[in-house]
């Protein structure tokens, strides 16, 4: 005796026997730029932390002028937790203010989140 879902999973493509289909969420690309008190307090390496616990990839790093850039791609819900967690940044740091812009999907920093040097 066959169970329904088996029944209908060989007519339906991406059925499982759970009775839910296999969706891709969009990705997106962001970029933030982080302002305040967020250089030598550690704020890479708690947004390397912070992206991989949520699942996001891309990378950070300071800026000549004080900032941290955090470039990060991941599904818009991803994403959207990312922010909050940069606006409250690590302990010792004072976040006041993050700028965030639509950025395009560079696939050099698609597979994993990492610390960049100082370009400057």
């Amino acid at each position: 005796m066959t169970r329904g879902w088996e029944r209908c999973s060989d007519k339906i493509p991406g059925l499982r026997p759970e009775g839910r289909t296999l969706v891709r969420e969009t990705q997106a690309a962001k970029r933030y730029f982080i302002s305040g008190m967020v250089q030598g307090v550690g704020y890479r390496y708690f947004a390397l932390k912070t992206a991989e616990r949520l699942g996001v990839s891309g990378y950070a790093k300071n800026l000549s002028d004080g900032r941290v850039e955090v470039y990060a791609i991941g599904t818009a819900a991803r994403l959207a937790s990312m922010r909050d967690e940069l606006e409250r940044g690590p302990r010792g740091a004072a976040v006041s203010s993050v700028v965030e812009e639509d950025a395009s999907m560079d696939p050099k920093f698609a597979a994993q989140f990492s610390v960049e040097r100082d370009a400057w």
